[in-house]
This record gives structure tokens, C-alpha cells and sequence, in this order.
């Protein structure tokens, strides 16, 4: 279905509609959502997919998608989702997570996915220490810091005393550069 030409009109209008309703989605999620939606129609009405498509109508479905962001974030903003708690812009953990971006796209040869994967589980590591200081059952597995978080950061500031630049975007950047890579925007 995805390689056909109305499918390819479709996502087109889809997100032409939405862009007219200040909405921005990632194509993939709407490609996903006009494939289960023609899919849905032809089922139900026990008709070729190619029939259904008939039934389309982008508008329509922008409308549906627009007012579902809509919920979610007004949800979201009632329940105080939506915001991720930021540890402080000194935050030595931090630091290293952004400091580990530029090698980890150069020990992966631009491995995105593997990048991302490293962040994500490095910050999520960060987060358990911080939140588990009295779990019993990682006794000795945190180092010489043990679970004293000062102490950890205090020895994290001794490994890296300038953790600061790693909140500056420009040298940031400059390091992720320096490694052979660019973020753009196709």
C-alpha cells in the first residue's frame, strides 16, 4: 500500500493539512495512521484497499490527528506531564551524558539509533542512582562514591572539572563536528 501513488498523495495532503493547523507530526506517524485507517475501511466495508481509498479525505484526518495532539497536550499539562525534570544546568551526570554524544557517533560510525540507544540508557542510569541512593540491593556497585550522591558528584567534577562547556551548545556542536558529524534537517 505504501508504495502506491494515492498512498503517496495522501501522506502529502495529510501533512499539508495539518502544517495549515500549526500541527507538526512526523511522517511516519502519519504514514502509519492513513494505513491503518484505509485498512480499517476496506476491511469493514469488505472491499479492495484500493476501493477504499475513495473514502479518504485528508482534511478530515488532519482535523482528527490536530484535535488528538490538542487532547493529549492539554492531558498532559493538567495532569504536569510533559515537561521532563531538569537536573540543574551545573549537573556534573549530565554533563557527562552530553560529553559522551560526540564519541559515541564516532565509536558507531553515526549509528543514530545506537547514540540515542546510549543516551537513553545512560540517562536513565542517572536518574535510578539519583532516585535509589537507599536501594539495599546495590550495595557496592557504585563505586568508590558508594551511594552517597554528593560524593559521586564531587568525583564526577574531579573526572571532568570543566562540565560546564558541555551546556553550551556551540562547543557542543563543535565537538560532534569535530567527530565527523552534522545534524540536518533533510
Amino acid at each position: 500500500m505504501r508504495k502506491t501513488k494515492a498512498f503517496k498523495e495522501a501522506v502529502a495532503q495529510t501533512l499539508t493539512e495539518l502544517a495549515r493547523r500549526g500541527v507538526t507530526l512526523a511522517p511516519s506517524t502519519v504514514e502509519d495512521t492513513i494505513e491503518k485507517s484505509v485498512s480499517t475501511v476496506a476491511e469493514q466495508l469488505r472491499i479492495q484497499v484500493r476501493s477504499a481509498w475513495r473514502y479518504f479525505d485528508a482534511a478530515a484526518l488532519a482535523d482528527r490527528l490536530a484535535h488528538s495532539v490538542s487532547a493529549f497536550e492539554e492531558s498532559s499539562t493538567e495532569k504536569g506531564v510533559g515537561q521532563a525534570p531538569m537536573p540543574p544546568i551545573d549537573n556534573p551526570e549530565l554533563a557527562l551524558v552530553l560529553a559522551g554524544v560526540p564519541d559515541s557517533l564516532a565509536q558507531t560510525g553515526g549509528d543514530l539509533y545506537a547514540v540515542i540507544l546510549n543516551v537513553a540508557v545512560n540517562a536513565w542510569m542517572a536518574g535510578h542512582i539519583h532516585g535509589e541512593d537507599d536501594c539495599a540491593g546495590c550495595d557496592g556497585s557504585r563505586g568508590p562514591a558508594g551511594h552517597d550522591w554528593q560524593a559521586r558528584m564531587r568525583t564526577i567534577t574531579e573526572m571532568q572539572p570543566n562540565i560546564s562547556k558541555w551546556f553550551d551548545r556551540d562547543v557542543w556542536t563543535r565537538a560532534v563536528n569535530d567527530a565527523g558529524y552534522a545534524v540536518t534537517r533533510r
